[in-house]
């Protein structure tokens, strides 16, 4: 029957992402910092749209995101003998219930 559902549909996962930022004006990071690390949770249904999603909202709040690396999901990072607390948990939860991006750490960079 060509009107069945064959596959259910995927679910929302978080993926753990790692964003490098150059400056823009209007960025909010310290005068001379030169950048920016940002620890972000981000819901999609797979890591290219977390991927996405967090890249347009993080342009929408004027930054310049200049390179993203994915760590995957926390099935994924615990399977890989990650150590993810229980905050790291909760922020984790809160970007599924929500399907937000959520930028739990910035690290600026100096020269």
């Amino acid at each position: 029957m060509s009107g069945s559902k064959t596959k259910s549909p995927k679910r929302q996962q978080v993926y753990t992402l790692l964003v490098e930022i150059g400056r823009k004006a209007g960025d909010g990071l310290p005068a001379k910092a030169t950048g920016a690390a940002l620890m972000v949770y981000a819901s999609g249904v797979d890591e290219e749209e977390a991927v996405r999603e967090t890249v347009a909202v993080l342009k929408q709040a004027d930054t310049a995101p200049l390179d993203v690396s994915g760590y995957g999901t926390l099935d994924e990072r615990l399977a890989e003998g990650h150590e993810i607390g229980e905050d790291e948990r909760a922020l984790m939860a809160r970007a599924l219930e929500e399907n937000a991006v959520i930028v739990a750490q910035v690290t600026p960079f100096y020269d």
